[in-house]
């Protein structure tokens, strides 16, 4: 009785399943014996004795397996709670080994997210500033253009004025050499020439009396 409160599992399991099984013997053993008692009806003590001799063999031959076979018992189910014990530890160190991996994991996707995050922020800043510079560019060669054109234009301005000057002046020439040409006779002409002479010699005269 002693072993079902041992501290030791494998003997405690031991008792705890040998008391079910002389239980069910004596059970099964007493049924027998009313069956076969009730047909004979006699000489109930001489077979009570012989019950009893029986159970006793039967303890006996449980009591020697045990006492032959309670350390290779005590073997298997040490064996096996060692078994257990090692499948546990080996559970739990491939728990930890797999919190720790999705620690880890879990620390890069989150610094791989936060790169993405500041990569994606200096494209687009580096695109807003592109997009500055071009349009500032654009505009500086706007500028450059429109005062290109208007020196052009200004240029273009002054050469056709100064052509349509020159041809004016030469069309007035030519206009005023035709209207002379008609309306001053041989005699006005002979007049003018005299004229500019007298002018040339009084302006001789002037000169030498100067002197």
């Amino acid at each position: 009785m002693k072993e079902l409160f041992s501290t030791n599992p494998c003997k405690r399991l031991f008792a705890r399943s040998l008391l079910p099984a002389l239980m069910i013997l004596i059970v099964t053993s007493s049924m027998v014996y009313a069956a076969g008692g009730s047909g004979e009806g006699s000489d109930h003590g001489g077979q009570l004795l012989d019950f009893g001799w029986r159970v006793i063999n039967f303890a006996i031959l449980v009591g020697l397996l045990y006492w032959l076979l309670k350390d290779k018992i005590k073997e298997f189910f040490s064996g096996r709670r060692t078994d257990i014990k090692l499948s546990l530890e080996e559970a739990m160190a491939a728990k930890e080994e797999a919190e720790k991996k999705f620690k880890e994991y879990s620390a890069k996707l989150d610094k791989a997210t936060e790169e993405i995050n500041e990569i994606s922020e200096m494209i687009r800043a580096q695109g807003l500033a592109e997009k500055e510079k071009i349009i500032e560019n654009a505009k500086i060669t706007a500028e450059r253009m429109k005062d290109d054109a208007q020196s052009r234009i200004e240029q273009e301005t002054k050469k056709a004025k100064s052509q349509l000057r020159t041809e004016v002046v030469e069309l007035s020439i030519q206009m005023a050499e035709e209207i002379l040409k008609k309306n001053i006779l041989e005699k006005d002409h002979e007049n003018i020439v005299e004229d500019y002479l007298k002018s040339m010699s009084s302006q001789t005269r002037s000169g030498q009396t100067d002197t």
